[in-house]
């Protein structure tokens, strides 16, 4: 016997109910992305192993431990699957030419790949939405960012997320603190962990990111990146809380938030929640103004977040938005092969005129298969039989009002007679 095949542990599929809710909130996203001016940018979900490397650096655990890299065997090429959305998207505004040409405001929708432990909120295939702005100096763009977070919560009727927001400041600011930070985990080495020691001289900032409930007291207590930011950090940092006070968003700032990739500097934040366990963050950017220059482009500002659509999605089931399944407006019934024959033009013929339409297929009695278009949701059935189909006529039947009498049409009429009936049905609620 032969053995079933399943999908690879941590990639699943999205069947049809669940897809249909993922379409209802991908539109919303796509509404609200276009209400700040974003257009859509599609990259590979393939790109050369040295993009991300470069990009998020190589000590860090998503490069090091978590990335999904192979060998090209047709040309040698070393190639991986996108852990993350930033570099790529910053790859092809470089190789386009983009960013020479007036400031961007892009984002993308897709899948992502690492290797991680599965578990609720954590796959090693999930999907992402990214929002990048490129060319955009100022903290105004970060705040803005940060307010179309807060507004996409409420289109999406979520409550209890929390903004936590913290700055990296310039490279030569995070170099002093990282020199205070590796002098007081020195002093601390006997407590340090195995990961902590490991990342102890070549990413030090990450101890602070620490899950380990022992370290917690000894991070809270070490050198905060704030205490090193020069005037010009300070003033744009305030030019972001400025922004949110006037817009009165609440926000926390949180000195141990540092995020876990290399490019960031100045603003960075998180929206974060308590309702889906240990898989918290929901939403996470800031400004990464050093990356189109790293990745071989000319010194350009820019600024971008991520957010899990996993994670979304079952935050808005735990907040009980699931939505009903789209039904159709008309199930078609026949029954005999010149209805059968009249049943497909009349099913065309309704769906050029904006009728969303199922055709009953795979035979059975008028019966059965009004038990099934009853089962399918439809407001109404178009039943043909060969009587009718001699005449050119079909019945046109209400399937969720009683007291609505069945009535015989010409099938020239049904399109005009069902989009009256939907439209007094659409009024009336």
């Amino acid at each position: 016997m032969s053995q079933t095949l399943q999908s690879v542990r941590g990639m699943n599929d999205i069947l049809p109910d669940e897809a249909e809710f993922w379409e209802l909130f991908e539109d919303t996203i796509r509404s609200w992305l276009k209400s700040y001016g974003y257009r859509p940018i599609r990259m590979p979900i393939v790109e050369p192993t040295p993009l991300f490397k470069r990009a998020i650096g190589e000590v860090t655990d998503i490069v090091e431990k978590e990335m999904y890299s192979f060998e090209d065997s047709l040309n040698g090429e070393q190639l991986t699957l996108r852990p993350e959305g930033t570099a790529g998207c910053v790859r092809a505004v470089i190789q386009h030419g983009l960013a020479n040409q007036v400031p961007r405001r892009l984002y993308y929708i897709g899948q992502m790949f690492r290797h991680e432990r599965p578990q609720k909120g954590r796959y090693r295939q999930f999907h992402q939405v990214g929002v990048e702005s490129i060319g955009f100096a100022g903290p105004d763009i970060d705040a803005e960012m940060i307010l179309m977070g807060a507004r996409l919560w409420a289109d999406l009727g979520l409550d209890g997320i929390e903004l936590q927001i913290n700055s990296l400041g310039q490279s030569e600011e995070r170099a002093q603190h990282r020199a205070a930070l590796i002098a007081y985990f020195e002093e601390h080495a006997e407590i340090l962990d195995e990961d902590a020691k490991r990342r102890l001289y070549t990413n030090p900032l990450r101890i602070l990111d620490t899950k380990n409930p022992a370290l917690q007291d000894m991070c809270a207590a070490a050198p905060k990146l704030i205490d090193y930011l020069g005037e010009a950090s300070l003033a744009h940092f305030e030019g972001v809380q400025r922004v949110l006070r006037d817009a009165g968003v609440p926000f926390v700032i949180n000195p141990r938030l540092v995020r876990g990739l290399d490019y960031y500097n100045l603003t960075v934040f998180e929206w974060v929640t308590d309702k889906l366990g240990a898989q918290g963050t929901v939403c996470a950017g800031g400004r990464y103004d050093g990356l189109v220059e790293q990745l071989g482009g000319k010194s350009t500002p820019a600024c971008g977040f991520a957010m899990g659509v996993e994670r979304l999605i079952a935050l808005i089931k735990e907040s009980g938005g699931e939505p009903a399944s789209p039904a159709p407006d008309v199930y078609v019934v026949h029954q005999g092969d010149d209805a059968a024959r009249l049943a497909f033009r009349v099913a065309e013929g309704l769906r050029d005129q904006g009728i969303n339409v199922l055709l009953h297929c795979g035979g059975g009695s008028f019966k059965s298969q009004m038990k099934k278009a009853d089962g399918s949701g439809a407001t109404f059935a178009v039943v043909i039989g060969d009587d009718e189909a001699a005449t050119g006529e079909a019945q046109l039947k209400s399937l969720r009002e009683e007291g609505v009498e069945q009535r015989k049409l010409k099938v020239d009429d049904l399109a005009e007679a069902i989009i009256g009936q939907l439209i007094d049905s659409d009024e009336e609620e």
